[in-house]
């Protein structure tokens, strides 16, 4: 069963549309691991649009589960992986006009630059994975650059919209599984995920983990947050 790593970025974007200092990702991420969540991830863009400083290192010290920083190839955010020492680091391609990361890391063009970042984290004890498209040239590229994981984008999934497509897409992630596995990696996927879809996904064997973040949090206006993460770990369960 792939576990449930719920990324709490949204609750820093309410937090921050009045700039104000709550709602506290910190409560938000102990409210996930009371509702079981195997992982609390977040992403610290360069502009700090939600996610900041603070919260990574109170994080940090304050999850007792896995602690998951997204973060871009950009020198001043590895030097704060670097102090702060998250269990694990997903490097992610970043757009600072984006709403959300579009599209997977380029493994490949990036390559030299991702394997001298994996040296640097291994150094301290992070484990690397890379969000990429499930493509056998970046699953391949993501390997040979160090990469102990990679993170399957779920988007193409997530915004199909016939059953072709759908079936399109999840045989596209298989692939990928079976490729990224051939290549000595652990598998993850995430990205557009919702209670709607996940069926589907959660029935991939082989997918360690699932990253979630606008979906439960969503839900959890509605519910609460430990609700929100419960309804999600159970569709896992009983794919």
């Amino acid at each position: 069963m792939a576990l449930l790593n719920v990324n709490i970025d949204h609750v820093a974007t309410i937090r921050q549309a009045r700039k104000a200092d709550e709602p506290d990702p910190v409560w938000a991420a102990v409210e996930c691991e009371l509702a079981g969540a195997n992982g609390i991830t977040v992403h610290l863009r360069q502009d700090r649009r939600h996610i900041n400083d603070r919260d990574v290192r109170l994080l940090k010290e304050t999850v007792a589960c896995k602690f998951n920083l997204e973060m871009s190839l950009a020198e001043p955010i590895v030097r704060i992986a670097e102090q702060v020492v998250p269990d694990q680091v997903t490097l992610v391609p970043e757009n600072r006009a984006e709403l959300t990361t579009e599209g997977g890391l380029d493994c490949i063009r990036c390559q030299k630059q991702i394997q001298k970042i994996v040296r640097r984290m291994h150094k301290k004890g992070i484990l690397v994975s890379a969000f990429i498209l499930p493509e056998e040239n970046q699953i391949t590229a993501a390997a040979e650059a160090g990469c102990d994981a990679v993170e399957l984008h779920t988007g193409p999934y997530a915004n199909a919209k016939t059953d072709e497509a759908i079936e399109k897409a999840l045989n596209q992630l298989r692939d990928g599984r079976d490729i990224a596995f051939a290549a000595g990696l652990v598998v993850h996927a995430g990205h557009g995920l919702t209670y709607r879809n996940i069926r589907p996904i959660a029935r991939i064997e082989g997918l360690c983990e699932l990253n979630i973040g606008h979906s439960i949090i969503a839900r959890a206006v509605l519910v609460g947050l430990r609700q929100a993460a419960e309804e999600m770990i159970r569709l896992l369960q009983n794919k």
